[in-house]
């Protein structure tokens, strides 16, 4: 049974990563498209100022907290989740799990050349996946029926989808009835870090829930979409404090 947590209207997954993994492993043995979304603070706000962005985020199958600051607003209010579940973590684990045969997968988004370049790097380290086939992320809306027929006829089980937050999540919402996998997974910059385009903060940052504050330290442009991270948190606050009242 799925259990999940209220967050300003929309229902996270209350799973550690070891029982998103086995979610993820149940969904691979279901005839059917499994939609996965990974919001953090920021993704929370816009799906906050956007009820149809809100209504896409709530429609998934495994809605799992990516950032510190969505563990963070499940303590505050009191529905603790159990751990941040990064997206690029689960992605990573899915590449470990045992079947009968290889799990296919297929790469969308990115510039031109970093699916491939990913799925290079990724081969060598988990031999017993196999990537059937690779998209960037640079189409016109006319190249969509040709880039979904492609994803289809690779016999993909899953699909990893890198458009970037509210672009994937709409793109996969939008395609699912016209797509044959069994997993979509929106995942952000991973195929750039994969590819050795980007890397992760140091452990530390990661373990601290500082991820912002090195992000922000490599790539200052990102200011004012950090500040949702903070509007974010007075936001639950207030939610609390209402609550209260109540």
């Amino acid at each position: 049974m799925r259990k999940t947590v209220d967050i300003i209207g929309i229902p996270i997954d209350s799973v550690t990563m070891n029982e998103a993994v086995e979610k993820v492993r149940g969904f691979l043995s279901e005839d059917r498209v499994h939609t996965i979304y990974t919001p953090n603070a920021e993704i929370m706000m816009d799906a906050y100022r956007n009820s149809d962005f809100k209504g896409i985020l709530t429609s998934a199958d495994l809605l799992v907290p990516d950032g510190a600051g969505v563990v963070l607003a499940s303590k505050i209010l009191g529905v603790k989740l159990p751990e941040k579940v990064a997206g690029i973590d689960l992605t990573r684990n899915t590449f470990s799990i045992n079947e009968n045969r290889k799990i296919k997968y297929y790469f969308f988004g990115g510039q031109p050349g970093v699916a491939e370049t990913a799925a290079q790097n990724l081969i060598k380290v988990y031999p017993h996946i196999e990537i059937v086939g690779c998209s960037d992320g640079y189409f016109d809306k006319d190249k969509e029926k040709e880039i979904i027929q492609r994803i289809n006829s690779s016999g993909a089980d899953m699909l990893l989808v890198a458009l970037g937050g509210q672009k994937q999540e709409k793109w996969i919402h939008t395609h699912k009835k016209e797509l044959k996998v069994k997993v979509c997974i929106g995942v952000g910059g991973s195929l750039d870090v994969f590819a050795g385009k980007a890397t992760l903060a140091p452990e530390f940052f990661r373990k601290n829930g500082l991820e912002w504050l090195y992000r922000l330290y490599k790539e200052p442009w990102r200011f004012k979409r950090m500040l949702k991270l903070p509007e974010f948190i007075l936001l639950i606050i207030a939610v609390k404090l209402k609550l209260k009242k109540i």
